[in-house]
């Protein structure tokens, strides 16, 4: 064929393009050659010569569409089943509508697509642009809606819904014919780039959201008489499910939310207080099925939940301190309340997991409740959680713990510090936690170097560098010291100098271990006094500027025993060596002999000789006098050739519980000052209720401040001229610099 313009008759050319357009439309097969011969005509009525006559040929193919939809109107309208005539003469027409689409491409890219190309153009200067002309596949729809929806929509809406609920009756519906009619209120306006969906909302969307309302309005009211909240929910469940089958099988995408919200609103938003009044029973009772059902049915309604996990934490918290309340006070109590503390958050945690999905509301509410377990304190006592909490991992710690493999203890290590997240008194924890620590890395009583520093590392993890930094400065202390022990030894041998004692020094740094420094001065004895001596003079060579203060109280020996002709190797304090070594000379020692050798007196030293006792080393003599005597029991017999006595820091159980909590007292002080200051030099001037929250906030990682605890730290911030209040408003504080 001529691809050149040429002169068209289209009055003879229209004849066969119509007769070829009436077999697209109806679908009626058009063989290949008749199919190309049009498509040829197309084309050369677009380029004919002299003018081309595109406006004529889409003005034909209009008036054709036109003709055609408004023969078929009244058929359908006519017709016994009207839903299935519009189906099927839509799904003809629609078909037919693509064919001729691809037939009149030329048309499409030379008249219509043009149009549309200029109609967005943007130009500087205003002029009127006529309405973007249609393709001819977006015409056939458009003519589709005009006369045939815009002629019958009411009643194919009516007859559509009628049948919907004939299906939600579970009654045989035809689905392909009422999805198919209801896909067609949105494919007619499908070319639209804007509100492409608003046919299909206006027209049907709007009646079926208003028919399901009071559809799912009815059968709520009826599931509800019989007041059984399982029941209902499981109703409700089935029919939310049905609504979803339904919308996938009949509505449009943009509309399953819409169906399901409104659907919810009349079977569980109208309702809450009923689900509500059952969660309570539910929660109490462990009904996990209920439990899953209120979940499912409530997650999608707005603060559905909030009254579910309010329950759930109440209940949480009261069956944790029934709980903790019941443990014994003895000597496995801090065992004993770690896994009960655990028991309780691994019951809720898989509650959590199974019920509600592991929703972060319920985890939070889990969280509030063992946080509020762990925090718990009885009428004017303090909190035991950081004391039980330490003794806990010292226990899992030590040599001493038998019965347990590494793999048990590890994986007991790593539950303690769920334990810790909740503590609120870290601080305390953390004073509890370095005496223990301290203690067993002096005396040696550490499981494992290993699990050591991995739980120091959980901690870092938790709270940060600074909460553990005399922690790690505590193990750099014991690891440097071992290096100097040996360089201690080669010192010795070079110096060819007579050293019998097995003799290691701890050298620690006074400003990370949890020590008071000040102590009884202990006479040493004759025997380790050249070896301290030769130490220090080491020592001091080394470390120049350095001081050592030796803490003979934290010091232990093994001395070998022998009253009788068995012999005892006994670890000791060197308070108790010194005492005991001075029976060597008598097997009988004045009180105040003993006190004037050591330099020991009062409750110490009545403390060293009270362990002696019980040891049954030495005999406490009968005496009506001020100075008694003390004698070696030469009867002595032991089962273990090697034990140990305790020392008296060991027997300061409770002193030291308090202690402790008065130190940490102090230095809560210190610490609140501190942020203030800091707080305060860096905003110059602050209202009273603002400086507070950054203290509250700030401290939070480490302890909960009261307010009364910050008021008297910036009073005495005041008193010491670091801050000022305001001339021009008490509320306000400055810093002074």
């Amino acid at each position: 064929m001529s691809l050149k313009p040429r002169i068209v008759d289209f009055d003879q050319t229209w004849r066969k393009l119509t007769a070829t357009i009436s077999s697209v439309i109806t679908s009626a097969p058009v063989l290949p050659a008749i199919w190309n011969e049009r498509f040829t005509d197309v084309y050369s009525l677009c380029v004919a010569y002299p003018e081309p006559l595109t406006e004529e040929l889409y003005s034909a193919v209009k008036d054709f569409l036109v003709h055609h939809v408004s023969g078929l109107c009244p058929i359908i309208q006519d017709s016994d089943n009207l839903l299935n005539s519009y189906y099927r003469h839509w799904t003809e027409f629609r078909r037919g509508a693509r064919y001729l689409d691809l037939l009149f491409r030329y048309l499409n890219q030379q008249h219509a697509k043009n149009s549309k190309t200029c109609a967005d153009l943007d130009y500087d200067y205003s002029f009127e642009v006529r309405e973007p002309i249609l393709e001819i596949g977006e015409l056939a729809l458009d003519t589709w809606h005009n006369i045939m929806i815009e002629g019958v929509g009411e009643k194919l809406v009516e007859r559509v819904l009628d049948l919907i609920d004939m299906d939600r009756a579970h009654s045989t519906v035809n689905r392909p014919v009422v999805s198919g009619v209801i896909e067609s209120f949105v494919i007619v306006k499908e070319y639209r780039k804007k509100q492409a969906l608003k046919l299909y909302e206006d027209m049907f969307e709007v009646k079926y959201l208003s028919r399901s309302e009071e559809f799912y309005r009815k059968k709520a009211s009826e599931f509800i008489k019989d007041g059984d909240c399982s029941h209902y929910m499981k109703k409700v469940l089935q029919l939310l499910s049905e609504e979803e089958m339904r919308s996938a099988n009949f509505l449009h995408k943009s509309s399953y939310p819409k169906v399901t919200k409104s659907c919810r609103n009349r079977m569980v938003a109208d309702y809450q207080k009923f689900l509500h009044s059952n969660a309570r029973v539910m929660i109490r009772q462990s009904r996990q099925t209920d439990l899953q059902h209120l979940y499912t049915i409530l997650k999608h309604v707005p603060s559905g939940l909030t009254l579910v996990c309010d329950e759930l934490r109440l209940h949480i918290e009261e069956t944790g301190l029934i709980m903790v309340r019941a443990q014994k006070e003895d000597g496995n109590l801090a065992a004993t309340f770690i896994d009960c503390i655990l028991d309780v958050h691994t019951k809720f945690s898989q509650l959590i997991s199974q019920c509600f999905q592991e929703d972060k509301q319920f985890g939070d509410a889990l969280n509030a409740a063992c946080r509020a377990i762990v925090n718990h304190k009885e009428k004017k006592q303090p909190c035991r959680s950081p004391e039980l909490l330490g003794k806990y991992c010292d226990s899992l710690l030590r040599k001493s713990m038998k019965g347990l493999t590494e793999n048990d203890i590890d994986e007991k290590l790593k539950n303690s510090i769920t334990v810790f997240r909740y503590i609120e008194d870290k601080d305390l924890f953390l004073k509890f936690y370095s005496r223990n620590l301290a203690k067993r890395l002096i005396h040696g009583l550490c499981n494992s170097m290993y699990m050591e520093e991995m739980m120091i590392n959980q901690l870092k993890g938790v709270c940060g560098y600074d909460y553990t930094s005399k922690l790690h400065r505590m193990f750099n202390d014991i690891r440097l010291s071992a290096d100097l022990n040996s360089k201690f030894m080669e010192h010795s041998r070079s110096k060819s100098a007579e050293h019998s004692l097995n003799f290691n020094v701890n050298v620690l740094q006074a400003g990370a271990w949890p020590f008071n420094s000040t102590q009884t001065l202990l006479y040493l004895p004759e025997e380790l006094t050249k070896s301290v001596n030769m130490f220090k003079g080491f020592y001091d060579e080394k470390f120049q500027g350095r001081k050592l203060s030796w803490l003979h109280h934290l010091a232990q020996a093994e001395v070998k025993v022998q009253l009788t002709p068995k012999t005892y190797f006994v670890t000791m304090s060197t308070y108790q060596l010194a005492v005991l070594l001075l029976f060597n000379d008598s097997p009988e020692q004045s009180l105040m002999f003993i006190s004037q050798s050591t330099n020991l007196a009062g409750k110490e030293l009545e403390k060293t000789l009270s362990l002696l006792v019980d040891a049954k080393l030495l005999v406490k003599q009968d005496s009506d006098s001020g100075n008694p005597k003390y004698a070696v029991n030469l009867s002595f017999a032991n089962k273990r050739t090697r034990f140990k006595i305790a020392t008296a820091l060991q027997k300061e159980g409770v002193q030291e519980i308090q202690n402790t909590h008065a130190s940490v007292i102090e230095d809560r002080k210190l610490y609140l000052q501190a942020a203030i200051v800091r707080i305060m030099k860096a905003r110059k001037s602050l209202k009273h209720n603002e400086l507070i929250q950054e203290i509250i906030g700030m401290s939070r990682a480490r302890f909960s401040p009261t307010i009364s605890v910050i008021k008297k730290s910036i009073e005495s911030l005041i008193e010491k001229s670091y801050v000022e209040r305001s001339p021009q408003s008490p509320d306000e504080y400055r810093y002074l610099a």
